[in-house]
């Protein structure tokens, strides 16, 4: 079952990105405002949460805002 690592705001917009094991490895589900538009699979968690954390800061860079 996939689980929300973040969400970020940005005027009337959301971005969430959840991390779920698919058949041994890790994929990083990005979706805004509920539509996915991009999906990455890493061999480990620890890979997975580092990609989202370094663009978790890059979008707090741009503007975005933190929020659950």
């Amino acid at each position: 079952m996939a689980s929300r690592l973040w969400r970020v705001r940005k005027r009337h917009d959301h971005l969430d990105v959840t991390i779920d094991e698919t058949g041994g490895s890790w994929e990083l589900v990005f979706a805004r405002n509920d539509r996915k538009f991009l999906s990455l699979h890493f061999p480990t968690r620890a890979r997975a949460e580092a990609e989202a954390a370094a663009k978790l800061k890059e979008l707090e860079r741009a503007g975005w805002l933190s929020h659950w």
